[in-house]
């Protein structure tokens, strides 16, 4: 692609919108709020673009610079997530164990509700977004339960959006647990790129007016 960025998170953004995951448009979210805009991480769909994602996945780890002794993915989405984000650090020396958890143990064979590797040390949770919050709570106990460190929850995509308070699901996560969130990318970095793109910045102002209503810092 001619002229791409040098930032990982401006580059993550042009793929997205090439890849049709970041969409913008009228919109209905999870919380029944009107937005000028859509992420929707299921959409890289493909071996190619699941592939690249594990890239940008691990180009946030290291940039995040955490020490951590493996991943986790939880059912459903972080299981790929994790997986391609194991392969993307291994191809670059970094080779790391993963596991993810199925939705219901297991009363045979391996037994248990984890696969993979055991849930040892410091562990990063791997994830498309977060919404309210719930099912990273859950993955965060999941770690703690095994005698594990959560030390960062890392996703995609930061909305950088209230929840049902003044903060976001993502302060909020911080704020209970003392784990940091790590994003490939916010929604400062969407509208930095757009702003720098004739096309896409007729935008810019409707996100702007949504981030005044439900936004944070």
């Amino acid at each position: 692609m001619a002229n791409q960025p040098t930032d990982f998170r401006q580059r993550f953004v042009a793929f997205a919108l090439a890849q049709d995951v970041l969409r913008f448009g009228a919109f209905v979210n999870k919380g029944g709020r009107k937005t000028p805009y859509f992420f929707n991480a299921g959409l890289f769909s493909n071996g190619s673009s699941l592939g690249q994602l594990g890239r940008f996945y691990a180009d946030a780890l290291r940039a995040a610079d955490v020490p951590f002794d493996m991943l986790f993915g939880p059912a459903y989405k972080g299981i790929t997530l994790a997986a391609a984000t194991a392969i993307a650090l291994a191809e670059n020396g970094h080779n790391v164990p993963f596991s993810f958890n199925r939705k219901e143990a297991k009363d045979h064979g391996e037994g248990g509700d984890i696969v993979g590797a055991p849930l040892r040390g410091n562990v990063v949770i791997i994830d498309d977004v977060i919404t309210d919050g719930g099912a990273k709570r859950e993955a965060i106990e999941r770690v703690h339960a095994a005698g594990a460190r959560p030390v960062a929850i890392l996703i995609a995509f930061d909305r950088k959006e209230r929840g049902l308070g003044e903060l976001s699901a993502v302060q909020e996560l911080h704020r209970d647990f003392g784990v940091p969130v790590i994003s490939i990318a916010t929604l400062d970095d969407l509208t930095r790129y757009i702003e720098g793109q004739p096309a896409l910045a007729v935008h810019v102002p409707a996100i702007a007016a949504y981030r005044g209503l439900y936004g944070v810092q």
